[in-house]
């Protein structure tokens, strides 16, 4: 018991000296003058770049987007003017499939908060374990991702997702879509070899045992949402109504051609929208996905290739083949802080056949159609929320990118995080200057 307590102790003051060392920024007022970004290059988001650009917001919404050879502003049309004299301006990056705000330190379990107990968890519901004290947030925004669609894990299904955008004083605040989709982790549908015939005959076995509940499931929760008044109520499959309805998605987790073929069909028995989150082998069924309309987020480009005759440069080059092959098609990656390299691993894929804007609109307006904020987010178009960003550098390149200004929904983001502070803290001890 004294062990116990000598742990508790250590952690608890480990965790407050965290929280005394450095605070996160205070969230953003709504914003009270209109703002003008002049001379600037502003990167649409959907392929195509005006060099001598002018963006205007007033009331967090977009009012102008232009090239400013082409128009002429009367004297004091913005209350604030900003030149970007050499900067560039994006629309804000939003990352799928995360974990940003359910954790916070992946080797301390109790900050972790995306994993609920049991195998079919539908009901449950990501946005309110959501954490906007989170110091992993602001070290994120600060390159450039402004929206984020947080998702749950573990079990076959795991709950359901919502987009968040990332200054807020709680969730409530944060939320910009609550409950778009549930999502589903497919069965492993492959047999690991090596173990031996028992071992692997136990594979085929738990492999078919998983599919039948999976089946059994989907097949309960229909009947269910089909009756007018249900005796008894389940929390479970009232859950699922919105994906037999079609107000919500099926985000289906699984990469092999096997899993995949077996997940639209699945999907295609039942009338249900799918996406298919990972989809390491999409390239290999893309005339499937095509013809069933099946967007695709996928995971890290920046890994290895799944297979050991595959192209070592296969996931670099994925988004290119998908792109050519008619796929919409999203960059995404797993976790919370390494999402912070989203716009490096879109910056990778144009190196590898996409040209930058193409890339660009990967984690931009290709996320926005998949998650059903096309309306009002993903590119620097008029009456869409002001939420962007000004660099002072190529954004997808590690090298050059400097995020110096950000705004989500006309709102000035302070920039501030816990690395900056760390590294400005250690430049003064030691005289760097």
């Amino acid at each position: 018991m004294k062990r116990h307590h000598s742990i508790c102790l250590f952690l608890a003051i480990i965790l407050l000296a965290m929280k005394t060392h450095a605070q996160n920024p205070t969230p953003a007022v709504p914003q009270r003058e209109s703002i003008l970004l002049m001379n600037v290059t502003a990167h649409i988001g959907n392929g195509n770049v005006i060099d001598n650009a002018v963006v205007g917001f007033e009331n967090g919404k977009i009012t102008l987007v232009a090239d400013a050879k082409t128009i002429r502003l009367k004297k004091d049309s913005y209350a604030k003017v900003i030149d970007g004299y050499g900067k560039h301006v994006y629309p804000g990056l939003i990352a799928c499939n995360t974990t940003l705000g359910l954790t916070e330190i992946d080797m301390v379990r109790s900050t972790l908060d995306y994993n609920e107990v049991g195998e079919m968890n539908p009901n449950v519901r990501s946005i309110i374990s959501y954490n906007t004290d989170s110091k992993v947030i602001p070290t994120v925004r600060s390159n450039g991702i402004l929206m984020a669609e947080v998702s749950p894990r573990g079990g076959m299904i795991s709950g359901t997702s919502s987009i968040v955008q990332l200054d807020a004083w709680n969730w409530e605040d944060a939320a910009v879509k609550t409950d778009i989709g549930i999502h589903l982790n497919w069965p492993q549908m492959y047999v690991w070899q090596g173990g031996g015939p028992e071992a692997e005959e136990n594979q085929r076995q738990s492999m078919q045992r998983n599919l039948t509940t999976l089946q059994q499931f989907f097949k309960e929760a229909k009947a269910y949402t089909e009756e007018a008044a249900p005796q008894e109520v389940n929390v479970r499959f009232e859950a699922m109504r919105g994906i037999f309805s079609g107000k919500q998605k099926l985000f289906v987790h699984c990469g092999y051609v096997k899993e995949i073929e077996a997940a639209v069909l699945f999907c295609k028995k039942y009338g249900i929208q799918m996406v298919l989150v990972g989809g390491s082998d999409a390239w290999r069924v893309v005339d499937l996905l095509k013809e069933n309309k099946i967007p695709v987020v996928l995971g890290p480009t920046h890994s290895l290739p799944p297979r050991e005759d595959d192209d070592t440069d296969l996931p670099y080059k994925l988004p290119y083949l998908l792109h050519q092959a008619g796929i919409d098609c999203a960059i995404s990656i797993d976790g919370s802080w390494q999402v912070r390299n989203l716009p490096f691993m879109a910056g990778t894929a144009a190196g590898r056949g996409l040209s930058k804007e193409d890339a660009l609109m990967m984690v931009t307006a290709a996320p926005a159609r998949i998650l059903g904020l096309d309306a009002s987010a993903g590119t620097l178009e008029v009456n869409k929320d002001a939420t962007l960003i000004m660099s002072s550098g190529d954004l997808l390149d590690m090298r050059s990118s400097v995020v110096e200004a950000a705004f989500i929904q006309g709102r000035t983001i302070n920039l501030d995080d816990v690395q900056k502070q760390l590294y400005h803290k250690y430049m003064d001890k030691y005289g760097l200057k």
